[in-house]
C-alpha cells in the first residue's frame, strides 16, 4: 500500500515541478499557460520523451544530464518528486498511528483528514520552492491553505470522523487553548498574523513580506493555538540557524533578501510530525516535567 503511495506521490511531485517551474510571478497558479504545452529541456529546448521523464529514475540512468545536450537537470525535479513521495507515504502513516485506530489497516482508517492534510503539505512544497525562486509567496497558495483550514475546523465542529488533537499533546493544556474550535484556530490566525504584520511595519517592509502575514493568518487557521506558537517559534529558529553561517562566511549580508516561506513550511513539517517530542524534550531539558 505504502509503495503504491509513494509512487503516486511521485507522479504528483513530477506535475508540481511543472507547475513551479513554469510559474510566473504575478499571474495564475494554475493555468493553461502553466499546464499546456510538452516538457522540454530548459537549455536546448528539446521535447522530451515519456521515457525522459519518469519521476526519479530518468534522472539517474541520464546520470542527472539531459540526453540532448548534455546540460545539468536542476536537482529540483528529483528533490520535489521524492519529497511528494514521502507526503503520501508519512501523513496518512503519522495520522494513523497519532489517532490510535485500534490497529486498523490504512485502508480501514483512511478519512477526510488524510486528504486535506496531504493537500495542505503538497502546497507547503510548491509554496516553498515557488518563493526560494522568485521570492514571493503566491496569494493563491496562501488563500487555498486558508480554506483547508476552515474545512478542518467546520469538520471538527461536527465532531466527523477527522484527526481533531493539538499536535503538542497534554501539553497544549499548558497554553489555556480556547475550548470553542473556531475561537481557538481564529485566535491563532490573528495572532500570528498580527505578529508579522508588527515586524512588517516595524521594519517597513525589510524584514519580510506580506505574503509571510497571510501564510502566518493561514497556518493559525490550520494548526490553531497553541500549535502556530510552535510553528512561529520554530521558524525563526531555523531561519536563524540557515543565516547566522551564510552571514559569519560572508556569503549573505545585512540587507540582503532571504524567503522566509520555506521556514514556515519547514517549522509547520516540525510541529505536525515531531510538535510533542519537541515541547517534551524542552521540558526536560530545564527538568520542568508535566
Amino acid at each position: 500500500m505504502y509503495l503504491i503511495l509513494f509512487c503516486i506521490g511521485l507522479a504528483v511531485g513530477s506535475f508540481l515541478n511543472v507547475i513551479s517551474l513554469r510559474y510566473n510571478p504575478g499571474g495564475k497558479l494554475l493555468s493553461l499557460e502553466v499546464i499546456k504545452g510538452r516538457s522540454h529541456c530548459p537549455h536546448c529546448r528539446q521535447k522530451l520523451n515519456w521515457y525522459e521523464l519518469v519521476p526519479i529514475f530518468s534522472f539517474l540512468i541520464q546520470k542527472g544530464r539531459c540526453r540532448h545536450c548534455g546540460s545539468w537537470i536542476s536537482w529540483q525535479y528529483p528533490i520535489v518528486e521524492i519529497l511528494s513521495g514521502l507526503i503520501f507515504v508519512a501523513i496518512p502513516w503519522h495520522l494513523s498511528n497519532w489517532h490510535n485506530y485500534n490497529n486498523l489497516s490504512i485502508f480501514q482508517s483512511f478519512n477526510l483528514s488524510i486528504v486535506i492534510w496531504v493537500l495542505i503539505f503538497l502546497l507547503f512544497l510548491i509554496l516553498a520552492v515557488i518563493d526560494l525562486r522568485h521570492y514571493l509567496v503566491p496569494d493563491q497558495i496562501n488563500l487555498s491553505l486558508a480554506i483547508l483550514g476552515i474545512v478542518l475546523i467546520i469538520f471538527q465542529s461536527f465532531n466527523l470522523p477527522i484527526f481533531q488533537s493539538s499536535f503538542l499533546g497534554h501539553y497544549a493544556l499548558l497554553f489555556n487553548p480556547p475550548g470553542n474550535i473556531w475561537l481557538n484556530h481564529l485566535f491563532a490566525a490573528l495572532l500570528s498574523s498580527a505578529f508579522f504584520a508588527a515586524i512588517i511595519l516595524i521594519t517597513r517592509g525589510r524584514a519580510m513580506g506580506w505574503g509571510d502575514f497571510k501564510l502566518a493568518g493561514a497556518l493559525g487557521l490550520i494548526f490553531g493555538w497553541p500549535d502556530v506558537l510552535m510553528v512561529v517559534a520554530l521558524s525563526f529558529v531555523i531561519g536563524s540557524l540557515f543565516v547566522l553561517p551564510l552571514l559569519i562566511k560572508g556569503k549573505k549580508k545585512m540587507k540582503d533578501v532571504v524567503p522566509f516561506g520555506p521556514f514556515l513550511v519547514v517549522s509547520g513539517a516540525l510541529t505536525f510530525f515531531f510538535g510533542f517530542q519537541i515541547i517534551a524534550a524542552y521540558f526536560n531539558f530545564f527538568n520542568i516535567l508535566y
